[in-house]
């Protein structure tokens, strides 16, 4: 299962030991709407990279504090939302990298094993840590084509309920005008030979997702899974007679 993730919005560590039982291999963590604290997710990334997850945060903000403080805590990219146009992108991303391809600034830890870098270290470290721009905004739908081309741009992830609303569409739907969006996200990403990320709650979403080339799907979130489970068992003691 290596093109599909889980979305988590609350640390609960036993959900992430058994997203890895199950065999999923990605989780895509949101700390914007989530309620994850500094010192939960420092010690969560440790435990996600101690069970060899790749995790990807989904910022707080776009500013360049939230980018610098997750990657050094050991998150495998950053999804930055509420980007604006190329110009608010290319300030915000480059907190993703290095100099002399950004501006991140070093702290050792986590992401060198505790001692110096080695001398391919920085370059390697601007290779291996992704940088999504999250595509959520009238403006960044606009220049989306010129996101993708930054150099600290390393793919797109849609927000397609933002985007709808900002678009003034009103809620999203998956429909004609919101795939329209979506087939420009993803060919902008494939034309610059680079990835895209799909969330996609539904099966329709998904056969979107594979036919237009996304390179990882996020397929439910944790409250999703949490309240299907307790829904089934409901179903489950209904259909026994144990309950009205």
């Amino acid at each position: 299962m290596d093109n599909v993730a889980l979305w988590m919005s609350q640390p609960h560590f036993s959900f992430l030991e058994m997203s890895k039982l199950c065999g999923f291999k990605s989780l895509v963590v949101e700390l914007e709407h989530g309620t994850f604290d500094l010192g939960t997710l420092d010690q969560f990334l440790a435990f996600a990279k101690a069970l060899n997850i790749p995790t990807i945060c989904k910022l707080i903000a776009p500013n360049v504090e939230s980018v610098q403080q997750v990657l050094d805590f050991g998150a495998s990219g950053v999804v930055i939302p509420h980007i604006r146009d190329v110009a608010h992108a290319a300030e915000i991303t480059k907190a993703a990298k290095y100099p002399p391809m950004g501006v991140r600034s070093f702290a050792g830890g986590r992401v060198f094993d505790y001692t110096r870098p080695s001398t391919t270290g920085i370059d390697d470290q601007n290779q291996l840590t992704k940088c999504y721009a999250m595509i959520e905004t009238a403006e960044s739908l606009e220049d989306v084509e010129k996101i993708i081309a930054l150099d600290t741009v390393d793919g797109l992830f849609p927000g397609p309920t933002d985007l709808a609303l900002a678009c003034g569409r009103g809620a999203y739907s998956f429909n004609e005008a919101d795939r329209a969006d979506l087939k420009r996200i993803a060919r902008a990403a494939r034309e610059a030979g680079k990835p895209w990320i799909m969330p996609a709650w539904t099966p329709a979403e998904r056969q979107f997702a594979i036919e237009e080339g996304a390179e990882l799907i996020v397929v439910a979130t944790q409250n999703m899974i949490i309240r299907s489970g307790i829904q089934s068992t409901v179903n489950m003691l209904k259909a026994e007679g144990v309950v009205a």
